[in-house]
């Protein structure tokens, strides 16, 4: 069941990947003097381009040496501007489309394919600015800040600060200069706990070791420990070598359980619904969970995937923080995802229960975000005495 479901997944992602290359590559060679000295070197470079994350990352299974972080960064890079390629193509196709059916700039025969040309042009450049803008506002996050007011005694604890910290995706592309500047970010905050909620690792955990990511993780500093949940990048990865590396290196890994801070709030982490589909077993839901904490305290959750939050409202949780939508990391897809989740970004209040999505720190695949700031967020939690 395991190997299907990866075969069924990544049968999907390249199917789609394909497609869209496909559809850039076609667009690009009709734009293109037909002149084998230019349309030949144009087909290799674009078939090489296409394949480089994925050679990069079946490469670096193998060994991590300079070609495979070459080709991850290249084709990191690539799947950024394919999106804005393919959404250019696609709005002109559109466009030409409604000019043929309504006539409304008539454009004469002899000129279309210089038409063609400075339209491409313009998409390209647009593409590439918008890439390099992403890329700029990655190297960028800042600490958002956020209080709540729990209506719960936490003993003699007034106040918890905690910092939260979504999609680090540790690798090849977030290493050593930008976890860094997280774990900055972090020990600033002077947090009482900090939350890692899912997708700490990229999918290969190999370049985590390569780079010993994991001794940086290990000078956060906080009153109470680093806490941590797995998101569906690690069971793609390798969940169980992920959470050994992670624990290893002083993060706490709640896997389905939940621990009591102060002698007053409970922390309680799930595993990731991805469970399922990559490792064949069932998460426990969430009344098993909370049999094992008293919900008359303060109980904050964490799952990364933030679907159906309302069989979480009103059940106990006065906080659940979560990750993974990276509210779309590249516009206009942060649209999608706000379709498809409750809340793809920021903070809600649900039937009384208090619940925060994090647009994230790093990236998956283009190392660029246009939309949205990679953050770490410092949530103040205040408590009745």
């Amino acid at each position: 069941m395991k190997t299907i479901n990866f075969v069924i997944f990544f049968g999907i992602v390249l199917t789609v990947l394909g497609v869209v290359n496909w559809y850039v590559c076609m667009r690009g060679w009709q734009v293109l003097p037909r002149d084998p000295a230019v349309r030949v070197p144009y087909l290799v470079v674009f078939v090489f381009l296409a394949l480089s994350y994925i050679g990069g990352r079946v490469l670096e299974r193998f060994t991590i040496c300079t070609a495979s972080e070459v080709l991850i960064w290249i084709g990191s890079f690539w799947l950024g501007l394919l999106l804005y390629l393919f959404l250019g193509a696609l709005l002109y196709d559109l466009l030409r489309l409604v000019n043929w059916i309504a006539g409304i700039v008539p454009v004469p025969s002899g000129h279309y394919d210089r038409v063609k040309q400075i339209a491409a042009a313009a998409v390209a450049a647009a593409s590439i600015i918008a890439i390099l803008a992403g890329f700029y506002n990655t190297l960028h996050p800042r600490i958002n800040r956020l209080a709540i007011d729990i209506p719960k005694s936490a003993g003699g604890i007034k106040t918890l600060d905690i910092a939260l910290v979504t999609d680090a995706h540790l690798g090849t592309v977030i290493k050593n200069s930008h976890l860094q500047k997280m774990i900055d970010m972090v020990n600033v905050i002077r947090p009482d706990v900090v939350l890692l909620a899912g997708d700490i690792v990229d999918e290969d955990l190999r370049p985590v070791i390569e780079n010993n990511l994991g001794e940086l993780l290990r000078t956060i500093r906080s009153r109470y420990g680093t806490f941590a949940v797995t998101g569906n990048h690690e069971y793609i990865g390798g969940v169980e070598a992920a959470c050994r590396y992670l624990s290893d290196h002083g993060v706490t890994m709640l896997r389905d359980s939940a621990v009591l801070i102060g002698g007053a709030v409970y922390i309680v982490g799930r595993e990731d619904r991805s469970i399922g589909q990559f490792a064949g077993r069932r998460r426990l839901s969430l009344e098993e969970l909370l049999k094992k904490v008293d919900t008359t305290r303060p109980v904050i959750l964490m799952d990364h995937q933030p679907f159906a939050l309302s069989r979480v409202a009103g059940r106990g949780v006065d906080l659940q923080v979560s990750g993974h939508t990276h509210h779309g990391q590249l516009w206009p897809v942060n649209y999608i995802t706000s379709r498809i989740f409750e809340v793809s970004r920021g903070h809600r209040v649900i039937n009384g229960t208090n619940f925060y999505v994090s647009c994230g720190f790093g990236t998956w695949g283009p190392p660029a975000r246009l939309g949205s700031v990679p953050e770490v967020v410092h949530i103040q939690l205040r408590f009745m005495e």
